[in-house]
């Protein structure tokens, strides 16, 4: 495995660059592939991919591009000599990183998403995102990558009141690329589904790679998004009639068991109700309401509903006369 010959996708990914840029040091610098078979695209060899560690590395430390390529051309282990005092490494960092994102034991697409996040580089970031959920969906992409890296950005930040500017640069790329999943993957229909945070939770992620996760499987919704007051979602769920609601809670400061009380109570009681995430406790809950352990089961809920109330629709238009709600309870 060590000497396979890797494709530009695969070494962006491993060094947490976008795919243009590998494209753009090739041409500028002459760090592109050297093995090349009659009829297939030119890959990268071992040799080539160290060389460009290099380049990832000083470019990254602020050396300048043409500089940087120069060091990277002379041998794959070159490394440049220091410019002046030998700087001090801080807790947490590695060779030409920066202070380091832990990401645990996820694998090579969450380490580049790490480095390119500490690089700020959103299209990279990007580029990671789609590329990902294009191969393996959202559910996966969202426990196998972004979470470990959303994780270790807020760990980092525990440890050192730092990373406030990668925080906000990677939750507004995965925004975006989980918006743009949904509006490509947009389900027809009356929307089954109520998605909200909960009262003054201001942590929407979660939920909106839940709405990208239930629009690419074809579940229509409605999202109400962060700081819900519980006012404005009992109005929501009389104005629709969801047959299921999802409550996000991220902390235990906003997980308040009365918000879903209320919606037990609603004139038009949802079928379903959910508590997200893991500012709800258990031991809290109301009766009646389900608290799925993570985004799989939450979109294995949604469809669940979603499949009833489709067969009790069958059902009726055959003569049967089952009441939709009736088969969902």
């Amino acid at each position: 495995m060590a000497d396979e010959a890797l494709s530009a996708g695969a070494v962006a990914r491993r060094l947490g660059v976008a795919v243009t840029t590998l494209r753009t040091w090739h041409q500028r610098y002459g760090l592109g592939p050297s093995e090349h078979i009659p009829g297939h695209h030119r890959r990268y060899t071992p040799a080539d991919l160290a060389r460009l560690e290099i380049m990832r590395r000083l470019t990254a430390e602020g050396v300048t591009p043409a500089e940087a390529a120069r060091w990277a051309r002379q041998a794959p282990d070159a490394v440049p000599p220091e410019t002046g005092r030998t700087r001090a490494r801080p807790a947490g960092a590695r060779d030409g990183g920066g202070p380091t994102i832990p990401v645990g034991r996820a694998g090579p697409a969450a380490r580049g998403l790490a480095r390119a996040a500490m690089r700020l580089d959103s299209v990279a970031i990007s580029e990671t995102i789609m590329r990902t959920v294009e191969a393996d969906g959202v559910v996966a992409t969202w426990d196998g990558l972004l979470r470990p890296v959303l994780v270790g950005i807020g760990e980092r930040h525990v440890a050192t009141a730092g990373l406030i500017e990668v925080e906000h640069l990677v939750s507004r790329c995965v925004s975006e690329a989980l918006a743009a999943v949904a509006r490509s993957a947009a389900v027809p229909g009356p929307a089954r589904l109520l998605l909200s945070c909960a009262d003054e939770e201001q942590h929407s992620l979660p939920l909106e790679a839940l709405a990208a996760a239930l629009a690419e499987v074809g579940v229509a919704y409605r999202m109400l998004g962060a700081r819900v007051p519980i006012a404005a979602l009992l109005e929501a769920v009389n104005r629709t009639g969801p047959a299921a609601v999802v409550v996000w809670s991220h902390t235990r400061a906003t997980a308040d068991p009365g918000q879903l009380t209320a919606l037990l109570a609603a004139p038009r009681r949802p079928l379903l109700v959910l508590a997200a995430g893991p500012g709800w406790r258990a031991d809290t809950l109301p009766a009646g309401v389900v608290r799925p352990v993570d985004l799989g089961e939450a979109v294995s809920l949604a469809v669940a509903v979603r499949d009833s109330l489709d067969q009790s629709t069958a059902d009726q238009g055959g003569g049967r006369g089952v009441p939709g709600r009736d088969a969902v309870r």
